[in-house]
């Protein structure tokens, strides 16, 4: 049981952290990029239009667009799943469970923020308020590979969950916060395609064709309807069944049977299956389809796309900024996204984690020390992807602020990053007892 659940953890901490490797590479390849001879082609890139149009319905948009608002709506869809399984058989599946990282989430997001509007004196950028919120899980947990075995498997589980629970967030800030213009009709007729999805699924009538159908009108819907479309990609999540078809032993009893069929079976003298082979074979499939989760098997499939693709390729399209020594930068913002990431987030967690754990509202691991609590705390400061996702929707047509927000997000994502590998590499190996 214990091997059932912690094998999918190694797993997908492992393609987290390369992850997190492909997107420090493409950032690098941005920034030289977007400063080498070849800027112009990198800036004209990201700006050619692509889409298309009719007498009645027009889609024509740069392909950054497509990128933030496409890509990254099915990077949004997988973080649904796995909030969606963390919910009903994960880390957050109970209360006892829940209660340790969502602490530390609290603290993540409150003290940050807090920290950025205490020292924002300029009203251009107070919307900027959500970008030190989310912490970026695919680098965070490539710092924590880097130090092997130092690191207790607790810890890990612990960054994961609450990062979970700080894009949770991050997503009902982008929602509420950074959408304007809404259409309430073309939002209320969206909602209407995903009560329909919500019901198929409830009544067990679940098709990934339908699914990625209705998916295609509802993120249209979002998109025209002034809401940001990636916020679809967490709602259609939730239209994924986790439950299996067909239990294990049930399974397992189909699998001897249809074995023993094969075996019984006419064999030809071609190098083809026979039409018996074949029919028992096609009923196999079946079952094996209907003993799979959808959602951990859409989980799956998904989970390198996004790990190897869609992040690394949303990271090359949006952290090439043009450094020269005549280009206009709001120092301050700078400097205030600096603190809040590191200092806000060091701060958050560890404040919070340390006044639950003495008024007993939590229970720590017994193989984690303090030290690794401070080290993973400015690890949570490395809020690349979705920091910079939120202060392109904030600063939409405000070419000044996103460049001064990119560089405070990757100042302060390296300082986190330094800081938080520094502590956790110089803790000692933990030993049974409470921090």
């Amino acid at each position: 049981m214990i091997k059932r659940i912690l094998t999918p953890l190694r797993r997908f901490v492992q393609i987290e952290s390369f992850s997190g490797i492909l997107l420090l590479v493409a950032t690098i390849v941005a920034l030289i990029w977007a400063n080498s001879q070849w800027a112009e082609t990198y800036k004209s890139l990201w700006e050619v239009k692509m889409g298309f149009s009719s007498s009645f319905f027009e889609l024509k948009k740069p392909l950054i667009l497509w990128v933030n608002d496409g890509l990254m709506a099915i990077f949004f869809f997988l973080i649904g799943l796995e909030i969606k399984r963390e919910l009903v058989i994960g880390e957050l599946n109970s209360v006892k469970k829940m209660v340790f990282p969502l602490v530390g989430a609290l603290g993540g997001m409150i003290i940050p923020v807090t920290f950025y509007l205490v020292l924002n004196e300029n009203p251009d950028t107070v919307k900027g308020w959500g970008i030190p919120m989310a912490t970026d899980i695919a680098f965070s947990l490539a710092v924590l590979n880097l130090l092997g075995s130092r690191v207790p498997l607790s810890l890990k589980i612990f960054l994961t969950a609450f990062a979970i629970v700080d894009d949770i967030g991050a997503v009902l800030a982008i929602a509420i916060f950074y959408s304007s213009d809404i259409n309430i009709t073309m939002i209320l007729s969206a909602f209407g395609f995903l009560i329909f999805l919500y019901y198929l699924s409830y009544k067990g009538a679940y098709s990934r064709f339908m699914l990625v159908t209705v998916g295609i009108v509802v993120w249209t819907l979002f998109l025209k309807s002034g809401i940001h479309p990636t916020l679809a990609g967490i709602l259609l999540a939730f239209a994924v069944p986790l439950r299996q078809k067909i239990v294990t032993p049930e399974y397992i009893s189909n699998l001897e049977d249809s074995l023993n069929k094969i075996k019984n079976a006419k064999v030809l003298q071609t190098p083809v299956l026979s039409y018996e082979q074949m029919s028992y074979v096609h009923t196999l499939e079946k079952r094996t389809k209907k003993y799979q989760s959808p959602l951990q098997r859409m989980e799956h499939g998904l989970h390198n796309w996004v790990a190897y693709f869609i992040i690394p390729v949303f990271a090359l399209a949006n952290a090439g900024v043009a450094i020269s020594s005549d280009m206009h930068l709001d120092f301050t913002m700078i400097t205030i996204l600096v603190i809040s990431l590191v200092v806000g987030k060091g701060l958050g967690v560890t404040s919070f984690v340390f006044l639950a754990k003495k008024l007993k509202i939590i229970e720590v691991p017994k193989d984690l020390t303090f030290k690794h609590i401070i080290g993973v705390a400015f690890l949570a400061g490395i809020g690349f992807t979705m920091s910079i996702f939120i202060g392109s929707l904030a600063f939409v047509d405000d070419p000044l602020h996103i460049d001064s927000a990119k560089i405070g997000i990757l100042a302060g994502s390296t300082i986190a990053a330094i800081i938080g590998y520094t502590i956790l590499r110089l803790t000692p190996e933990a030993e049974p007892g409470h921090p």
